[in-house]
Formats: C-alpha cells, sequence, structure tokens
C-alpha cells in the first residue's frame, strides 16, 4: 500500500504547482485568491481522486482531512511563490514535470498493489497523471494540454508508468520501482521541453501520406507517347501525361 506520508507529499507539491500555475495566468478574466487557490486544491488532488475511482476504492482524498489541508496549505504555498518571484516558468515546468511523475507512480504501484494487470495499471497511472491537468485546463478555459500538438505530457506518463511496471515484473522492490517511474517521466518531460520534441501533428502525416501517393504517379512527356493504345494504357495508371512545349514558330506571328 501507498504510505500516507508520499501521497501527501504529491499532494502538496501539486497544490503547489497548480496556484503558481493559475497565478501565473494571464487570460480574458483575472482570477482571485480563491480562483488561485481552487485550481491548487484541484491539481493537488485531482490526481488521487482519479486513481481510486478507476480502482473502485473509496477515494483516499476523502478519508482523512491531511490531504484536503495539505492540498490548500500547498496551494497558499504555491500562491506566495509566485508573488515572491517574477519569473517562475521554469519552477513551474520543473514541479509540473515531477508532479506528473508522482501522480503516475504513485497510481501504478498502487493499481500493482491490488493486483491490478501490468497494461491496466499503466493506464491508471497515466491517468491519474493528467487527470488534474485536464481539470485544471477546463476551469481556466483552455485547450486541454493532452489534446493538442506540444511537449510530451501524456507520453512522458506513459514511459514513466510503464517503466515502472516492467521494472516490478523483473522483481525490483517497489520502492525503486516508484522512484524509477518518477524518474523516467520528469526527465521525459523536461526534456521534451528542452528540446522541443512533440509528436508528429496528425496533418503533417496526411500531408506525407498526400506526397508519397502523388510521388508514385508516373509523369510522361507528350512526344513519348506514340499511339492510342499507348494512352489508353497510361489512363489506366494514372499517369499525368505534360504537353508538348510549343515550337519556336508557334509564338511568331509571321509565321503565318
Amino acid at each position: 500500500m501507498l504510505p500516507l506520508w508520499a501521497d501527501l507529499v504529491g499532494v502538496g507539491l501539486g497544490g503547489i504547482q497548480g496556484a503558481m500555475f493559475a497565478a501565473a495566468f494571464r487570460g480574458e478574466k483575472r482570477l482571485d485568491w480563491l480562483g488561485v487557490a481552487i485550481i491548487g486544491v484541484m491539481i493537488g488532488l485531482g490526481g488521487g481522486f482519479i486513481r481510486d475511482l478507476l480502482l473502485g476504492v473509496a477515494p483516499a482524498t476523502l478519508q482523512t482531512t491531511w490531504h484536503l489541508v495539505t492540498a490548500t496549505g500547498g496551494a497558499l504555498v504555491g500562491m506566495w511563490l509566485a508573488g515572491l518571484f517574477q519569473r517562475i516558468e521554469t519552477m513551474i515546468v520543473v514541479l509540473d514535470a515531477f508532479v506528473i511523475g508522482m501522480f503516475g507512480a504513485f497510481g501504478t504501484a498502487k493499481a500493482l498493489g491490488y493486483g491490478v494487470p501490468p497494461l491496466p495499471a499503466v493506464f491508471i497511472g497515466v491517468c491519474a497523471a493528467v487527470g488534474g491537468g485536464v481539470a485544471r485546463d477546463v476551469l481556466l478555459g483552455l485547450p486541454v494540454a493532452i489534446m493538442h500538438v506540444g511537449s510530451f505530457y501524456a507520453t512522458a506518463a506513459i514511459v514513466g508508468c510503464t517503466g515502472l511496471t516492467v521494472a516490478h515484473l523483473a522483481g525490483l522492490d517497489i520502492v525503486w520501482c516508484v522512484v524509477l517511474g518518477i524518474g523516467l517521466t520528469a526527465a521525459g518531460r523536461i526534456l521534451a521541453i528542452v528540446f522541443d520534441i512533440s509528436l508528429p501533428e496528425q496533418r503533417a502525416i496526411q500531408r506525407r501520406r498526400v506526397a508519397l501517393e502523388t510521388a508514385s504517379i508516373p509523369v510522361i512527356e507528350a512526344q513519348d507517347v506514340r499511339t492510342i493504345d499507348d494512352l489508353r494504357g497510361l489512363d489506366e495508371t494514372g499517369a499525368i501525361i505534360l504537353p508538348e512545349p510549343p515550337s519556336p514558330g508557334d509564338d511568331d506571328p509571321k509565321a503565318s
């Protein structure tokens, strides 16, 4: 089972990161203190809440007062840090990477502890990792990060949760499996941002397919077509026949 202190560390860091993100938000409508605190609490509690719902158990966040107190305290700390530093983008990114890693690793480890098969356990971990971010984006009216082209988010969580599961199946102690999962997720997320790595855009894939299909169509010069039978054969292949270039005398008005 997941120790209470470990779960609370994730909740607290999630509250800090969520409040810092919300405090730095610049949209059409500004957020007040309550709005920033709500976003922080949502990030802090969202991952664990989704994890427990998928496992079919009573949400741990509602079983004790510590989770809500920790998330609220983390949100207040995040609000204070956001006002203390002028440039907090780097801190937000680093905290976000570790929060994703912690919720993903804790979710996967708890699922494995409940006897969930490896693949569904990875799925639960990934949902726990990105669930708080999805709720944050919806509340702020932002495009949901995992649905659009950008640096690895859910992909980093998939790598981390999968690495944790493989290590667990190989017999590694679950504590070290969790550490490995957090490290893989955080490293993948940070490196993707630093080197601007993302999955290919869907339209780019379609354009590439069209380009490959177009490249396979033969292009024939008109002077190479000798007979009507040749022309019919080329039509069946979808070939493109270029017209004959005009002779030099065609443009000369004196030629007529």
